[in-house]
This record gives structure tokens, sequence and C-alpha cells, in this order.
């Protein structure tokens, strides 16, 4: 066992340390258990309801493959890895910086009382054909109005960070609350609403705008923010145009144009049944 921790960490582990870790087990050994277990616990909040959930999969994948090739003793892939690691909580840091300051700024301002309701939100990501029927039909009334819209049907790519710069609402979904919401005199209408498991979760969402240089330069803000969330998740965006009516849908960094309410639901339903089926299998 201790050969095997020498070789995964490059300087071995001192025999202090390792016979004080293996031959006994104390109650500063379970306090230490005990935080350790809570600070992962705090870690799977903040990633779970994040894009950097999936990164963090992937770096899960990457630490088993180095965990491997420690196990194995094969040396050329254990000393890539070591300095892929030598340098990962440097990149870490960088690469997660504004979702770690916002972290540390929820932290500072959540109180005591309420620390039981972090990460307390819904998992259900199904979608009804009657929830789809609301949609498709909100949409066609806001395409024969030229009321522009835009829509994000969230699915297994958490999209907390742009949620929260909108307003939660968590109300039953049906066409006419999505188009009371997108009236142009109402308080909302200038952002997007993010449907979440059947319901309209919130309002006034604002996306990140696609910065793919081969967007026709005729597109709004409307469709760039929808491409740009489409590049960073696996979410549907629906969005009507202002000054056409055009109905448009991206998806995983693509954006399909000109669909009817006939071709709209159809691809509503392809998409998640395809999603669906992704899921699936990755489980």
């Amino acid at each position: 066992m201790k050969a095997f921790f020498d070789r995964l960490f490059s300087g071995g582990l001192s025999d202090g340390y390792f016979n004080r870790a293996f031959s006994g087990f104390g109650w500063r050994d379970v306090l230490d258990v005990l935080c350790l277990a809570l600070l992962f616990f705090a870690l799977y909040l903040f990633v779970r309801d994040r894009r950097a959930g999936k990164l963090f999969v992937g770096i899960a994948v990457v630490s088993a493959v180095y965990f491997l090739s420690v196990l194995l003793d094969i040396y050329a892939l254990r000393y890539v890895f070591s300095g892929l690691f030598g340098y990962g909580l440097i990149a870490l840091l960088i690469i997660f910086q504004p979702e770690i300051r916002a972290a540390m700024e929820r932290i500072g301002s959540i109180p005591f009382h309420g620390l039981k309701s972090i990460g307390v939100e819904s998992r259900d990501l199904s979608l009804s054909p009657t929830a789809v029927e609301h949609i498709v039909d909100a949409v066609q009334e806001m395409h024969f109005s030229k009321t522009g819209a835009l829509i994000v049907i969230e699915r297994s790519t958490r999209i907390g960070e742009y949620i929260r710069t909108g307003t939660t609402l968590n109300a039953d979904l049906s066409s006419e609350l999505v188009r009371a919401i997108f009236f142009d005199k109402a308080p909302l209408h200038d952002g997007a609403v993010v449907i979440r498991g059947g319901r309209v979760y919130a309002a006034g969402c604002y996306l990140p705008l696609s910065e793919k240089p081969d967007i026709f330069k005729g597109l709004g803000t409307r469709h760039r923010a929808a491409i740009g969330l489409s590049e960073q998740s696996d979410s549907i965006i629906i969005v009507v145009s202002e000054e056409t009516g055009i109905i448009s849908l991206a998806y995983k960094g693509e954006l399909f144009r000109d669909f009817t309410s006939v071709s709209l639901r159809a691809k509503l339903f392809e998409l998640l049944r395809k999603q669906d089926a992704e899921e699936e299998k990755e489980d």
C-alpha cells in the first residue's frame, strides 16, 4: 500500500504520515472524514446546477486513468499525467474563476437558517407532450404578432448561473403565461424564459452571446444568445424574431430557421426523444 502511495505522489509519503493514516483511527480521524465529506458534498451542490458539472466528470475520468497508470506502474502514462496534475489546480482556478467567485459571494450571503435549502431544486427534466403543445401554441401566436421571444428548454446541463440573472417564477407552464411574459410592456420581456421540468422556472434571464464569426450579420442579439447558450449546454432554445416573426431553434451550436408550428412541434419531439435516449445510454 505504501509503495502505491509513494508512486502516486512523486515526493513519496513520509513514514509518520503513512503510519498515522493507517495505524489507528481516533476521534480526530472521524472529524477529518466528516469535514472532508462535507467539503465534497458542498462541491457537489456547487457543480450540480452549473455547466461545470460535466467538466468535473471529465476531470474524474482523467483522474481515474492516472490512478490506473500508477496502480499498473505504466511509466510513460504516469509521467505525462503527473505533469498535468502538477499544474491542474492553477488551471482549475483559472477555468472556474467566475463560478468560484459567485459561490463565495453566495456562501457569504446565506443566513444559517437557510442552509437547508442549498441545492434543493427539481431534478425532473422530462417535458410532457402537453408542455410541448403549450410552448408551440405560444410561439405560434408570437409568430403571428411578431413578438420577440427567447425560450430555453433546460435539459441535463444545468444553467443555474444564467437563471440567477433573471427572476424565479416556478409557475405552471401555459401558452398564456409565456405570451404574457414576452408582451412588450411586461417587465420581464427583455430576456429569456427558462423551462425546467415542464415549468416556467425563470424569466428575464440573460444568456451568453456566441462569438462565432460566421453568424449571419442580419441576426440579432436574441439569436446570438440562443446560439451562445446552445454552445455551452444541451438546452434547446427557441427564438421568435421581433422584426420578421420567423421562428428559429438553436441546439448544440447550430441554428435552424423558418419553422412552422407543425415543423417546430416535430423538431422538439425529435430532439427530446434523442436526448432521452442518450441519457438512458449514459445511465
